[in-house]
């Protein structure tokens, strides 16, 4: 069959080749692949920044967020021929940790995880992919080609759980006002679950999409171009969800919310970038305001 696969830690080696069928010990469940999301996360692996391969392996099959059709699966699994699913991508660490052992694998606390198509285990970025029945999300067929952003959506449910959690340490907390930082996948999946909150929710991008624009507004939000300078200041969100990723922006977000504030870190920043930033003023403002940032 043919994969995606890349040698993880080396730039540009991404190829389309013929690859051995799925083994056994990935999972009872076959699956045909019916789409494949790509993110930030898989650039960073094709740019060689990012990826291992699995033990033994020089190469890594990529792919991580994933769309199927089920092949065959044992009686009785929860799926069964013609199912559409998508693939977890993480994997408990086998000692385990305390996270991993209540199946929180996302909360790993030593590192010692395994992800499909990203760390130490082949993606779902072939034809076909083997999976464990445990490791499988059964969604709508009706949902289409959509059912592809089940993963990312699932990191930023993720965000808003903690987010509210966090809140809640208030009793009076009773937010009205989200902005989002970025008006990319991840972005608009956070605004769309702010609007589903109730929320008054902005989104903010770094230039004027027209595209983007009408896709905010068919969620029931505002979208403003031109980045944060172009607020003045004058917008102090309750909730803020940093999506974007840029170094500036995560910088410029601190300290920027209403008191009693949450400034959710949800976008992925490379390293090597370095910045002047009054700490003194940012660690004044948060602990007299009774702010809060989280990365979920």
């Amino acid at each position: 069959m043919r994969a995606l696969t890349v040698a993880p830690g080396i730039a540009d080696s991404a190829r389309l080749e013929d690859v051995a069928d799925p083994p056994q010990s990935d999972g009872a469940v076959l699956v045909r692949t019916l789409a494949l999301g790509v993110c930030g996360t898989d650039r960073e692996i094709v740019s060689g920044a990012y990826g291992w391969a699995p033990p033994g392996e020089h190469r890594l099959v990529i792919g991580h967020e994933s769309l199927g059709s089920v092949e065959e699966a044992p009686a009785g699994c929860g799926v069964e021929a013609g199912d559409h699913v998508v693939g977890i991508v993480r994997r408990p660490d086998p000692v385990p940790c305390s996270a991993c052992a209540v199946d929180e694998w996302d909360m790993c606390r030593n590192g010692l995880y395994t992800e499909r198509g990203i760390k130490e285990r082949h993606g779902y970025g072939a034809e076909f992919f083997r999976v464990e029945p445990d490791f499988l999300v059964k969604v709508d067929a009706a949902l289409g080609i959509a059912a592809v952003l089940l993963e990312p959506t699932s990191i930023v449910a993720k965000a808003w759980d903690h987010t509210e959690r966090i809140g809640q340490r208030a009793r009076s907390w009773q937010p009205r006002t989200l902005l989002v930082t970025g008006a990319g996948p991840i972005g608009l999946i956070a605004a769309m679950i702010g609007v589903q909150r109730g929320l008054d929710v902005h989104v903010v991008d770094h230039e004027d999409h027209q595209q983007k624009h009408d896709l905010v507004r068919s969620l029931g939000a505002a979208y403003h171009a031109g980045g944060l300078t172009k607020l003045n200041g004058r917008f102090k969100p309750d909730i803020l969800m940093e999506c974007s990723g840029a170094p500036s922006v995560v910088r410029d977000v601190l300290g920027r919310t209403a008191p009693g504030g949450i400034v959710c870190l949800v976008g992925v920043t490379a390293p090597g970038h370095d910045f002047d930033i009054d700490v003194g003023e940012l660690n004044r403002t948060m602990v007299l305001d009774n702010d809060t940032v989280l990365a979920p």
